[in-house]
Parts: C-alpha cells; structure tokens; sequence
C-alpha cells in the first residue's frame, strides 16, 4: 500500500511541477473563473468546444499541488470528449474524492483518490472541475468554493 501511496504522490508532485495544458489557448470559446478563498487557490479554464465536443483545454492560476495536479490531469483527460461525458466525469470525480464511490475505472485520475483521506483537500481537487462546468455552462460569475471546512 505505500508503494501505491507513494506512486500516486509522485504523479501528483510531477503533474504540479509540469502541469499539463498550463496557459491560455489561442482559440477560446468558453472561460471561467474559481477560486478557493479558503486556501487561496485560483484558476482559470480555458475550453474550446466544437459541435459539444471539447476539442482543447488549458488553465492557469495559482494552488497548492492538489489544485494544479486536479486541473492538469482534468484538462489532459477532457480533450475529445463531449460536454455531457465532461459533465458526468465531474460527477464520478466529485464521487470519488468525498468517498461515495471507489473511482475504479477513471484512470489517472484515480491518483487523486487519496484526497478523502484529508476532506479539507477536496476543495482543492475539486476547484477546477467545479470551474470547468462554470466554463460548460457559460455561467459569467467566478466560481468560489464555500468556506466552511464541511
């Protein structure tokens, strides 16, 4: 189990230390804006999206490693896929990081499952994600994460 633990660690430091997808595209057609007032955590996505198909994905901001490691596997695993798929990947996402669901078969980003261990970091994990559906649903306003530690 430490083995595992420590693999998963790994690929969190390193998706934080090279984030994948970091910057703004050139060709946008969905923004959105969140932030962890909390932790202090921000981050922007940037979508393009093509008939509903999300055809590229990037982000920048600032976080903590969980922050930018959730953001960069999130927008490597978004490219191809379509806006309903995206939404529902959030869901199962969300499922795994709060513990209601094992997160068996959402790939890497099954490294992120750690998090429910510590339920004061899934406002980190989540923060782009919850920011991604702001971006699908052009929804204008900043997404901000509560602030109780619930």
């Amino acid at each position: 189990m430490n083995d595992l633990r420590e693999l998963y660690q790994e690929v969190i430091f390193d998706h934080y230390r090279k984030p994948r997808n970091f910057g703004r595209l050139g060709m946008t057609n969905r923004k959105a804006e969140g932030y962890n007032p909390l932790c202090g955590d921000k981050v922007t996505i940037y979508l393009q999206v093509e008939d509903g198909i999300i055809r590229d994905a990037g982000f920048d901001g600032s976080g903590c490693a969980i922050s930018t490691a959730s953001a960069s596997l999130m927008t490597d695993s978004l490219k191809g896929m379509r806006e309903d798929e995206a939404l529902r990947l959030m869901q199962e996402f969300q499922h795994m990081v709060t513990g209601t669901a094992s997160g068996e078969g959402l790939g890497k980003l099954e490294v992120l499952a750690g998090v429910r261990e510590f339920p004061q970091r899934v406002k980190c994990a989540t923060l782009a994600w919850h920011t991604l559906q702001a971006a699908l649903e052009n929804q204008p306003q900043p997404v901000s994460m509560p602030v109780s530690t619930e």
